[in-house]
């Protein structure tokens, strides 16, 4: 509103006053649309108008969003576009204050039956007068609504023109035979300039091409342009010109336009602007006349070299614009030839070095990002075998410090399990050695003169002989040879004569003792045999010598340690064993 002069807040008060108070920033598009011609935009309004609203005069009030614009270097390519007066607009003008009256009490009035029907809840109907819609102000539709957008215009273009994009016949970029017309090579524009006549874009296989369009979005187009450094094609048409068709036909397969277009690797967008993405990209680029083709690249940001940062990026820029009639056989603003010459004479030669710089700029930043991503992982890597060596390492010397400790406890409960079987044993054999002694002196005693000699070779090499009495039991007979194993530096008259584990007196209790203290092998660690031949006697209780076949009168029997018998007892009995033998005397 501020920026508004004198006559264009007189426009848009007059043109709310019709409209009953419309939004002042739809009715300042629509009078900005018209050249503030109040009754052209209130027919715009109310749909009585039978033609596209003229181009703006000036567009000193709109602004491009997204980009600069650029049209230094497109000399007289475009026709200047002059805004179409309307005759009646002076006519309005002096009418102006008449229908600033009549339009007084008519809105007054419908203020007041609006209010009545909105207290009574009752819909309010709708009066027409001359046009005017004083109880619900129309709103223009200056937005379209979404067709389907870029995917369905391509292919309704595919459906009129008979052609299908480049990009889906696969043929490789950079080509100059590829596309040709009338079989003849289209790489130059001054040998194809006689030839684009009827405008059919003939290839080699007989089919016609239409440029490589982009499936997506305007700003995902211009994103694209902005992050892969090319340059970008918008192409606009409307169905309502009369020029559409044309261009269609002739300029969109046109075979130089669309190789020189493919071999650069232009992208391409286009659309209707009934569509809402085509209106958008319209309304930013200011397209006033169809067709319309702008290109948009990176450039340097322009501004004075000594205020420029050397660190400001690049910016979009609309590098030109080409709009109107492609008009065949001349140089018309949006004609084939107009065009490929515009891009291989101004367009590519100026604007290709610098994106050929940005995009070696961003090969060798993505080098450098692959580069440290590889050092990155590399070092990623180096630390994870590291950190594993380690771990490795670790739990390595864990195990063997488990294994260790093991060994040891496992020797430790074998010590101890060794110093108490020897405690056992020792206690044991010093209770078997006391039971021995004690043998010694109350079941053995001194010799006694018998008529059964019996000679005994003990398991030492030694060899006695003692006599018993025929009543003698074998009790005795063991006993004599287990008092045998009594050590010499152990004096009879120190023996004990009682026990206190003893039961009973003499023979009995040793007896009692040895059946009580397990099996009888293991209690007297020996054997009795019969030398030859080899008898063994193995001892009972309450049994006597003379029930012996063998020992009835007398003989010689043979000793032998059983299950490793007593070493130390052996060792001493070898070196003396107390009694005289036979060989001795």
């Amino acid at each position: 509103m501020d920026d508004l002069d004198n006559d264009q807040r007189a426009a848009l008060q007059q043109l709310r006053e019709i409209t009953n108070g419309a939004d002042d920033d739809v009715a300042i598009g629509v009078l900005s649309s018209v050249d503030w011609d109040v009754q052209r935009a209130a027919e715009l309004i109310f749909g009585t108008s039978s033609g596209a609203p003229n181009p703006p005069a000036s567009s000193g009030t709109r602004r491009i969003e997204v980009f600069e614009v650029d049209d230094s270097g497109q000399g007289d390519l475009e026709e200047p576009v002059r805004p179409r007066r309307n005759s009646n607009s002076t006519a309005l003008a002096v009418m102006r204050p008449f229908l600033s009256l009549f339009a007084v009490p008519l809105h007054f009035l419908s203020n007041i039956i609006r209010f009545i029907f909105g207290l009574l809840r009752i819909p309010v109907p709708q009066f027409r007068f001359t046009g005017l819609n004083f109880y619900r102000p129309l709103r223009p539709r200056l937005r379209p609504q979404s067709r389907g957008g870029p995917d369905r215009w391509l292919r309704e273009l595919e459906e009129e023109t008979g052609a299908i994009s480049i990009g889906r016949s696969k043929l490789p970029r950079g080509t100059t035979s590829s596309i040709s017309v009338g079989g003849q090579s289209s790489s130059s524009v001054s040998s194809r300039a006689a030839q684009v006549g009827s405008g059919n874009g003939i290839v080699e296989d007989g089919r016609k091409y239409l440029p490589d369009f982009v499936i997506c979005g305007y700003e995902e187009m211009l994103r694209t342009c902005q992050r892969e450094a090319k340059i970008g094609c918008v192409i606009l048409v409307s169905d309502e010109h009369d020029d559409t068709p044309e261009f269609k036909r002739s300029t969109l397969t046109d075979p130089a336009f669309v190789k020189i277009l493919y071999d650069n690797d232009v992208v391409v967008w286009g659309g209707d602007v009934q569509d809402r993405e085509a209106w958008t990209a319209a309304e930013k680029l200011q397209a006033t006349t169809y067709p319309f083709v702008a290109f948009v690249a990176l450039q340097p940001p322009r501004a004075p070299a000594s205020s420029r940062s050397s660190s400001s990026p690049p910016s979009l820029t609309v590098l030109s614009r080409h709009q109107g009639p492609p008009t065949p056989h001349t140089s018309g603003p949006t004609s084939a030839p107009t065009l490929v010459t515009h891009l291989e004479t101004q367009l590519l030669p100026r604007v290709t070095p610098f994106l050929a710089r940005i995009s070696a700029a961003q090969r060798e930043r993505e080098r450098d990002r692959q580069l440290r991503d590889e050092q990155d992982r590399a070092f990623r890597n180096a630390a994870r075998r590291d950190k594993e060596r380690i771990e490795a390492k670790m739990a390595e010397e864990r195990r063997m410090l488990e294994a260790r400790r093991l060994a040891e406890e496992e020797a430790r409960l074998a010590a101890a399990r060794r110093a108490r079987e020897a405690e056992l044993a020792r206690a044991r054999e010093s209770n078997r050695m006391e039971w021995r002694r004690w043998t010694r002196k109350a079941v053995v005693g001194a010799e006694v003169e018998g008529s059964l000699r019996i000679a005994i070779r003990l398991p030492s090499g030694g060899r006695v002989i003692r006599s018993f009495q025929p009543t003698a039991s074998l009790t005795a007979l063991f006993a004599f040879v287990d008092s045998q194993f009594v050590p010499a530096n152990l004096s009879p008259y120190d023996d004990p004569a009682t026990l206190p584990d003893q039961q009973g007196v003499g023979e009995t209790a040793l007896e009692r003792h040895v059946e009580t203290h397990g099996p009888q092998e293991e209690y007297w660690g020996f054997k009795i045999v019969i030398a030859y031949p080899r008898v063994e006697i193995p001892w009972s209780r309450g049994k006597t010598l003379v029930e012996i076949e063998h020992l009835r009168g007398g003989g010689q029997v043979v000793v032998e340690l059983v299950s490793g018998g007593r070493r130390s007892t052996e060792a001493h009995a070898e070196e003396d064993d107390g009694y005289h033998t036979e060989d001795s005397e």
